[in-house]
Protein backbone atom coordinates (compact mmCIF):
# COMPACT_ATOMS: atom_id res chain seq x y z
CA UNK A 1 0.00 0.00 0.00
CA UNK A 2 1.41 3.38 -1.12
CA UNK A 3 1.63 6.62 1.38
CA UNK A 4 2.79 9.97 0.94
CA UNK A 5 4.18 10.77 4.75
CA UNK A 6 5.86 13.72 6.03
CA UNK A 7 9.78 13.65 7.71
CA UNK A 8 7.33 13.69 11.54
CA UNK A 9 5.57 11.02 10.64
CA UNK A 10 8.57 8.83 9.45
CA UNK A 11 10.38 9.32 12.62
CA UNK A 12 7.36 8.39 14.74
CA UNK A 13 7.08 5.18 12.41
CA UNK A 14 11.02 5.10 13.53
CA UNK A 15 10.56 5.33 17.37
CA UNK A 16 8.16 2.44 16.76
CA UNK A 17 10.72 0.21 14.81
CA UNK A 18 13.36 0.55 17.61
CA UNK A 19 11.08 -1.13 20.19
CA UNK A 20 12.67 -3.98 18.62
CA UNK A 21 14.98 -3.32 16.24
CA UNK A 22 18.11 -1.00 15.36
CA UNK A 23 17.46 1.07 12.19
CA UNK A 24 20.84 0.68 9.86
CA UNK A 25 21.21 2.89 6.85
CA UNK A 26 23.74 4.82 5.01
CA UNK A 27 25.01 8.28 7.26
CA UNK A 28 27.53 10.65 6.68
CA UNK A 29 30.50 10.11 9.32
CA UNK A 30 32.75 13.24 9.24
CA UNK A 31 36.11 13.21 8.38
CA UNK A 32 36.18 9.55 7.80
CA UNK A 33 36.86 9.66 3.87
CA UNK A 34 39.60 8.75 1.98
CA UNK A 35 41.21 12.02 1.69
CA UNK A 36 42.18 14.66 3.91
CA UNK A 37 39.34 16.75 4.88
CA UNK A 38 36.70 14.50 3.46
CA UNK A 39 33.56 12.60 4.44
CA UNK A 40 32.80 9.04 4.53
CA UNK A 41 29.00 7.71 3.83
CA UNK A 42 28.77 4.17 5.53
CA UNK A 43 25.85 2.02 7.21
CA UNK A 44 25.79 2.83 11.18
CA UNK A 45 22.88 3.14 13.70
CA UNK A 46 20.10 5.95 12.93
CA UNK A 47 17.31 7.23 15.36
CA UNK A 48 16.12 10.21 12.84
CA UNK A 49 14.82 10.06 9.49
CA UNK A 50 17.55 13.07 8.43
CA UNK A 51 20.57 11.02 9.24
CA UNK A 52 20.17 9.41 6.25
CA UNK A 53 21.98 10.17 3.45
CA UNK A 54 19.40 9.71 0.13
CA UNK A 55 21.38 11.89 -2.85
CA UNK A 56 24.78 9.85 -2.61
CA UNK A 57 25.90 6.16 -3.10
CA UNK A 58 27.66 4.89 0.00
CA UNK A 59 31.62 4.56 -0.35
CA UNK A 60 31.01 0.59 2.08
CA UNK A 61 28.08 -1.36 1.32
CA UNK A 62 25.16 -2.59 3.92
CA UNK A 63 27.20 -6.28 4.44
CA UNK A 64 28.77 -5.31 7.84
CA UNK A 65 25.76 -5.18 9.71
CA UNK A 66 25.05 -9.20 8.62
CA UNK A 67 28.80 -10.21 8.80
CA UNK A 68 30.51 -7.74 10.96
CA UNK A 69 34.55 -7.29 10.14
CA UNK A 70 35.52 -8.85 13.36
CA UNK A 71 32.72 -11.42 14.95
CA UNK A 72 33.36 -13.18 18.17
CA UNK A 73 31.74 -16.36 17.97
CA UNK A 74 32.81 -17.63 21.24
CA UNK A 75 34.74 -17.87 24.09
CA UNK A 76 36.63 -20.86 25.79
CA UNK A 77 38.45 -21.75 28.69
CA UNK A 78 40.37 -24.79 30.15
CA UNK A 79 37.71 -26.71 30.54
CA UNK A 80 34.56 -25.46 28.58
CA UNK A 81 32.89 -23.09 25.78
CA UNK A 82 30.68 -20.05 25.82
CA UNK A 83 28.64 -18.92 22.61
CA UNK A 84 28.89 -14.84 21.93
CA UNK A 85 25.52 -13.13 22.88
CA UNK A 86 23.48 -12.38 19.31
CA UNK A 87 22.01 -8.91 19.32
CA UNK A 88 18.92 -8.29 21.12
CA UNK A 89 16.95 -6.67 18.91
CA UNK A 90 16.79 -6.85 15.28
CA UNK A 91 17.46 -4.59 12.29
CA UNK A 92 15.68 -2.53 9.89
CA UNK A 93 18.02 -1.73 7.23
CA UNK A 94 17.78 0.69 4.28
CA UNK A 95 19.25 -0.70 1.08
CA UNK A 96 19.34 0.51 -2.79
CA UNK A 97 17.93 -2.53 -5.32
CA UNK A 98 21.84 -3.42 -6.19
CA UNK A 99 22.42 -3.74 -2.70
CA UNK A 100 19.45 -6.07 -2.21
CA UNK A 101 20.02 -8.28 -5.36
CA UNK A 102 23.24 -8.49 -3.21
CA UNK A 103 21.16 -9.93 -0.06
CA UNK A 104 20.53 -12.73 -2.16
CA UNK A 105 24.15 -13.10 -3.23
CA UNK A 106 24.64 -13.34 0.24
CA UNK A 107 21.93 -15.29 1.31
CA UNK A 108 22.82 -17.84 -1.27
CA UNK A 109 26.59 -18.58 -0.09
CA UNK A 110 25.65 -18.18 4.03
CA UNK A 111 22.42 -20.23 3.91
CA UNK A 112 22.10 -22.09 0.65
CA UNK A 113 25.06 -23.47 0.24
CA UNK A 114 24.74 -26.23 3.26
CA UNK A 115 24.60 -26.53 5.64
CA UNK A 116 23.44 -23.06 6.76
CA UNK A 117 25.52 -20.35 8.43
CA UNK A 118 24.15 -20.50 12.36
CA UNK A 119 25.94 -17.38 12.54
CA UNK A 120 24.34 -15.03 9.51
CA UNK A 121 20.84 -17.28 9.93
CA UNK A 122 20.71 -15.89 13.28
CA UNK A 123 20.77 -12.46 12.30
CA UNK A 124 19.48 -12.82 8.82
CA UNK A 125 16.17 -14.07 10.15
CA UNK A 126 15.86 -10.83 12.37
CA UNK A 127 16.00 -8.48 9.73
CA UNK A 128 13.51 -5.67 7.66
CA UNK A 129 14.23 -4.58 4.38
CA UNK A 130 13.27 -0.81 3.42
CA UNK A 131 14.60 -0.08 -0.33
CA UNK A 132 15.97 3.39 -1.07
CA UNK A 133 14.57 4.32 -4.36
CA UNK A 134 17.22 5.69 -6.68
CA UNK A 135 15.93 9.00 -8.82
CA UNK A 136 19.03 8.84 -10.77
CA UNK A 137 22.66 6.72 -11.16
CA UNK A 138 25.33 7.57 -9.10
CA UNK A 139 28.91 7.67 -10.89
CA UNK A 140 30.72 4.30 -12.10
CA UNK A 141 26.90 2.51 -11.41
CA UNK A 142 26.31 -0.35 -14.24
CA UNK A 143 23.55 -1.99 -12.19
CA UNK A 144 21.20 -1.92 -15.31
CA UNK A 145 23.70 -3.95 -16.85
CA UNK A 146 23.75 -6.93 -14.39
CA UNK A 147 19.95 -6.61 -14.68
CA UNK A 148 19.64 -5.34 -10.70
CA UNK A 149 17.92 -2.17 -11.18
CA UNK A 150 14.31 -3.06 -10.41
CA UNK A 151 13.29 -4.88 -7.21
CA UNK A 152 10.45 -6.23 -5.38
CA UNK A 153 11.24 -8.48 -2.80
CA UNK A 154 11.32 -6.04 0.11
CA UNK A 155 9.24 -4.76 3.42
CA UNK A 156 8.96 -1.29 2.76
CA UNK A 157 10.37 1.41 -0.43
CA UNK A 158 11.56 5.26 0.13
CA UNK A 159 11.76 7.76 -2.20
CA UNK A 160 12.32 11.39 -0.83
CA UNK A 161 10.85 13.95 -2.36
CA UNK A 162 12.20 17.80 -3.00
CA UNK A 163 9.79 19.12 -0.75
CA UNK A 164 11.37 17.03 2.37
CA UNK A 165 8.48 14.15 2.43
CA UNK A 166 8.24 10.94 1.22
CA UNK A 167 6.63 8.53 -0.49
CA UNK A 168 6.61 4.77 0.36
CA UNK A 169 5.13 1.62 -0.84
CA UNK A 170 4.52 -0.65 2.23
CA UNK A 171 4.11 -4.81 2.27
CA UNK A 172 4.66 -5.15 5.80
CA UNK A 173 0.92 -5.50 7.50
CA UNK A 174 2.10 -4.32 11.12
CA UNK A 175 3.39 -1.01 9.44
CA UNK A 176 0.57 -0.54 7.07
CA UNK A 177 -1.27 -0.15 9.97
CA UNK A 178 1.03 2.10 11.85
CA UNK A 179 0.86 4.29 9.03
CA UNK A 180 -2.71 4.41 8.55
CA UNK A 181 -3.17 5.45 12.09
CA UNK A 182 -1.05 8.29 11.75
CA UNK A 183 -3.20 9.34 8.96
CA UNK A 184 -0.48 8.76 6.24
CA UNK A 185 -2.00 9.88 3.01
CA UNK A 186 -2.81 6.79 0.92
CA UNK A 187 -1.71 7.11 -3.19
CA UNK A 188 -0.33 4.90 -5.51
CA UNK A 189 3.76 4.52 -4.80
CA UNK A 190 5.92 2.98 -7.65
CA UNK A 191 9.65 3.26 -5.97
CA UNK A 192 11.91 5.24 -8.39
CA UNK A 193 14.38 3.43 -9.76
CA UNK A 194 16.90 3.88 -13.03
CA UNK A 195 16.55 2.64 -16.40
CA UNK A 196 20.59 3.59 -17.85
CA UNK A 197 23.89 4.08 -16.62
CA UNK A 198 26.51 6.03 -18.13
CA UNK A 199 28.79 2.60 -18.07
CA UNK A 200 27.17 -0.20 -19.55
CA UNK A 201 29.13 -3.73 -19.39
CA UNK A 202 28.46 -6.64 -21.66
CA UNK A 203 29.53 -10.12 -20.33
CA UNK A 204 30.49 -12.44 -23.17
CA UNK A 205 28.13 -15.03 -23.74
CA UNK A 206 30.98 -17.53 -24.68
CA UNK A 207 33.11 -16.83 -21.91
CA UNK A 208 34.85 -19.94 -20.47
CA UNK A 209 37.47 -20.72 -17.88
CA UNK A 210 39.95 -20.96 -20.83
CA UNK A 211 39.99 -16.78 -20.52
CA UNK A 212 42.65 -16.99 -17.57
CA UNK A 213 44.88 -17.87 -20.76
CA UNK A 214 44.64 -14.45 -21.84
CA UNK A 215 47.60 -11.74 -21.41
CA UNK A 216 44.81 -9.05 -20.38
CA UNK A 217 45.81 -10.30 -16.38
CA UNK A 218 49.27 -9.25 -17.31
CA UNK A 219 48.37 -5.47 -16.33
CA UNK A 220 47.12 -5.96 -13.55
CA UNK A 221 50.66 -7.59 -11.95
CA UNK A 222 52.33 -3.86 -12.08
CA UNK A 223 48.39 -1.60 -11.68
CA UNK A 224 47.89 -3.32 -8.58
CA UNK A 225 48.93 -2.87 -5.53
CA UNK A 226 47.15 -6.39 -3.71
CA UNK A 227 45.24 -3.42 -1.23
CA UNK A 228 42.00 -5.67 -0.96
CA UNK A 229 39.92 -2.86 -0.66
CA UNK A 230 37.75 -3.62 -3.51
CA UNK A 231 37.19 -6.75 -1.43
CA UNK A 232 35.84 -4.82 1.71
CA UNK A 233 33.61 -2.49 -0.16
CA UNK A 234 31.93 -5.10 -2.22
CA UNK A 235 28.46 -6.01 -1.24
CA UNK A 236 28.98 -9.63 -2.39
CA UNK A 237 32.04 -10.40 -1.62
CA UNK A 238 32.18 -13.08 1.95
CA UNK A 239 35.79 -14.47 2.41
CA UNK A 240 36.99 -14.86 6.03
CA UNK A 241 39.38 -16.29 8.27
CA UNK A 242 38.95 -17.18 11.76
CA UNK A 243 41.40 -15.33 14.54
CA UNK A 244 41.59 -16.75 18.08
CA UNK A 245 42.98 -14.20 21.01
CA UNK A 246 44.35 -15.65 23.89
CA UNK A 247 43.63 -13.89 27.31
CA UNK A 248 46.45 -15.66 29.21
CA UNK A 249 49.73 -16.97 28.72
CA UNK A 250 49.26 -20.57 28.09
CA UNK A 251 46.89 -19.70 25.46
CA UNK A 252 43.49 -21.88 26.69
CA UNK A 253 41.63 -19.14 27.50
CA UNK A 254 40.43 -16.23 25.11
CA UNK A 255 37.92 -16.26 22.13
CA UNK A 256 37.64 -17.32 18.70
CA UNK A 257 36.94 -13.92 16.12
CA UNK A 258 35.38 -14.51 12.58
CA UNK A 259 37.31 -11.44 10.23
CA UNK A 260 36.92 -10.53 7.20
CA UNK A 261 39.52 -11.88 4.76
CA UNK A 262 40.43 -10.71 1.02
CA UNK A 263 41.64 -12.81 -2.58
CA UNK A 264 43.80 -9.74 -3.18
CA UNK A 265 45.66 -9.53 -0.32
CA UNK A 266 48.93 -11.59 0.63
CA UNK A 267 48.32 -14.57 2.72
CA UNK A 268 45.06 -15.45 1.37
CA UNK A 269 46.29 -18.75 -0.61
CA UNK A 270 49.38 -19.64 1.81
CA UNK A 271 48.41 -23.48 2.74
CA UNK A 272 50.21 -25.99 5.41
CA UNK A 273 54.15 -26.68 4.07
CA UNK A 274 55.11 -23.29 3.05
CA UNK A 275 53.13 -22.98 -0.48
CA UNK A 276 51.37 -19.71 -1.77
CA UNK A 277 48.95 -19.86 -4.99
CA UNK A 278 48.41 -17.26 -6.74
CA UNK A 279 51.41 -14.83 -5.60
CA UNK A 280 50.66 -12.51 -8.55
CA UNK A 281 48.25 -9.59 -8.58
CA UNK A 282 46.99 -10.50 -11.83
CA UNK A 283 46.45 -13.73 -11.03
CA UNK A 284 44.29 -12.28 -8.29
CA UNK A 285 42.61 -10.09 -10.42
CA UNK A 286 41.57 -12.58 -12.76
CA UNK A 287 40.32 -15.53 -10.04
CA UNK A 288 37.97 -12.29 -7.94
CA UNK A 289 36.64 -10.98 -11.95
CA UNK A 290 35.82 -14.41 -13.02
CA UNK A 291 34.11 -15.62 -9.66
CA UNK A 292 31.90 -12.94 -10.38
CA UNK A 293 30.73 -13.34 -13.95
CA UNK A 294 31.76 -16.94 -14.56
CA UNK A 295 31.60 -19.84 -12.07
CA UNK A 296 28.82 -18.27 -9.88
CA UNK A 297 26.70 -17.80 -12.46
CA UNK A 298 27.44 -21.22 -14.01
CA UNK A 299 26.29 -22.85 -9.93
CA UNK A 300 23.45 -20.48 -9.63
CA UNK A 301 22.17 -19.08 -12.85
CA UNK A 302 23.53 -15.47 -12.38
CA UNK A 303 25.94 -13.40 -11.78
CA UNK A 304 27.39 -12.81 -8.61
CA UNK A 305 28.42 -9.08 -9.52
CA UNK A 306 25.75 -6.62 -9.09
CA UNK A 307 26.37 -3.86 -10.53
CA UNK A 308 27.33 -1.39 -7.51
CA UNK A 309 30.60 0.24 -8.94
CA UNK A 310 32.11 0.79 -5.21
CA UNK A 311 34.99 -1.31 -6.39
CA UNK A 312 36.01 1.39 -9.09
CA UNK A 313 35.17 4.25 -6.57
CA UNK A 314 37.49 3.21 -3.97
CA UNK A 315 40.50 1.80 -5.77
CA UNK A 316 43.95 3.49 -5.32
CA UNK A 317 45.35 3.13 -8.79
CA UNK A 318 41.95 3.64 -10.85
CA UNK A 319 41.53 0.39 -12.10
CA UNK A 320 37.86 -0.43 -13.33
CA UNK A 321 36.22 -3.32 -12.62
CA UNK A 322 33.69 -3.01 -15.34
CA UNK A 323 36.58 -2.08 -17.23
CA UNK A 324 38.10 -5.04 -16.72
CA UNK A 325 34.73 -7.04 -17.65
CA UNK A 326 34.35 -5.00 -20.97
CA UNK A 327 37.73 -6.46 -21.85
CA UNK A 328 37.09 -10.30 -22.04
CA UNK A 329 35.26 -10.49 -24.85
CA UNK A 330 38.93 -9.59 -26.72
CA UNK A 331 40.77 -11.63 -24.29
CA UNK A 332 37.92 -15.09 -25.39
CA UNK A 333 39.26 -14.08 -28.73
CA UNK A 334 43.03 -13.88 -28.20
CA UNK A 335 42.32 -17.43 -26.54
CA UNK A 336 40.34 -18.96 -29.16
CA UNK A 337 42.32 -17.98 -31.99
CA UNK A 338 45.32 -19.26 -30.42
Amino acid sequence: MGFHITDMQLNVLFQTWQTNYHIYAPRNFSGGGRFSDTDCIRYGKIEHADEIVFDKKSDYSFKEVLTPVSQTLFFFTEGQTKEADFPQKGAVIFLRSCDLYALKRLDDMYLHNSPADYYYQHLRDNIKIVLMGCEHSFENCFCVSMGTNVSTKYDMSIDRQPDGTYLVDCKDEAWVKQLVQAGCEQQEVIPAHVTENQVTVQVPENLTAEVAKSTMWEEYNSRCINCGRCNFVCPTCTCFTMQDLFYSENGKVGERRRIWASCMVDGFTDVAGGGSYRKKNGERMRFKLLHKVLDYKQRNGYHMCVGCGRCDDICPEYISFSGCINKLQSAMTEVTEQ
